[in-house]
């Protein structure tokens, strides 16, 4: 894993947002970000021996560097002196759906000299947050990476992380960055943003005509896996009670990951990802439970 680590302010609010005022909320500091969710996710479903690269803030570079310990994930994580960790704000409303004010921070600061191709070294996959392809010194970190990967035929995925930083970067050139990319796992906004079809299952196909292997999330609606042009499974949710859909992509990304490696088919890899996906739910947050 090449990704972000950053520190989540997740305020879960039963009323709605009272502009100019209080509004009561239960609100906890933890610990985020896309990439290292997902590793954290693939380690809680059974991988061995995930790894992630990501740059923090010497502020609190020692919290995030032993929660991701405590998780089984293997850190190499880099302290920036001169830029503060990224912090997350998410505002979790009554149907546990999530709204992200996304700071910049250090984690857009992994630059090319954090990387090393000895990194790859035994590794099996790769996977890169897709908030790296949105800033230019961790988007050329990415690139590097990804290329590197390519010519040790390790395969990589990305998750494209976010339909309005795409929006904002353009589509053509999100595309572009991503070639050479074995594995995309959008979810539906996403997917449908990317190719300009209002059907996610219909944008699902056309995308892995450009990737071998596409994921989609589809929230409450479970997932779908298409490759070479055509859907190829879809498969329902499952059920739970939701309190906060922070990192439930995460968790479906790490869960379908660890499967894949593990030897499942694509329709057994989406399942595995839509029950992590309903276990993120049911806790405030976007990490699994140490255990």
């Amino acid at each position: 894993m090449v990704g972000d680590v950053v520190t989540d302010v997740v305020a879960r609010h039963r009323a709605p947002l009272a502009p100019g005022t209080d509004t009561a909320a239960d609100v906890r500091t933890l610990p985020g970000g896309a990439g290292a969710n997902v590793a954290c996710w693939a380690a809680y479903e059974g991988l061995a021996d995930v790894r992630i690269l990501a740059r923090v803030g010497t502020d609190s570079g020692d919290w995030h560097e032993e929660q991701l310990r405590r998780a089984r994930v293997h850190a190499q994580v880099v302290r920036d002196d001169e830029v503060p960790t990224t912090t997350v704000i998410s505002l979790v409303d009554a149907a546990a759906e999530r709204t992200f004010l996304t700071g910049s921070g250090a984690a857009l600061c992994l630059s090319p000299g954090d990387w090393s191709p000895s990194l790859l070294d035994g590794v099996a996959h790769l996977h890169l947050s897709g908030y790296l392809f949105f800033a230019d010194t961790s988007r050329e970190t990415a690139l590097i990476a990804l290329r590197a990967a390519r010519e040790r035929s390790v395969t990589v995925s990305v998750d494209p992380a976010s339909a309005g930083f795409i929006a904002g970067m353009g589509v053509g050139r999100f595309l572009e960055v991503l070639a050479g990319v074995d594995v995309l796992l959008p979810n539906a906004d996403e997917a449908r943003l990317l190719t300009g079809l209002p059907e996610t299952a219909d944008a699902a196909a056309k995308l892995s005509r450009q990737f071998p292997l596409v994921a989609a999330t589809l929230g409450a609606g479970g997932a779908l896996v298409a490759a070479s042009g055509s859907l190829r499974a879809r498969v329902p949710p499952a059920s739970a009670r939701a309190v906060d859909s922070t990192g439930a992509g995460d968790a479906f990304t790490g869960a379908f990951l660890a499967a894949r490696l593990a030897g499942a088919d694509v329709a057994q890899a989406a399942a595995a990802g839509c029950r992590a996906g309903a276990h993120a739910v049911t806790v405030m947050g976007g990490r699994p439970p140490f255990r």
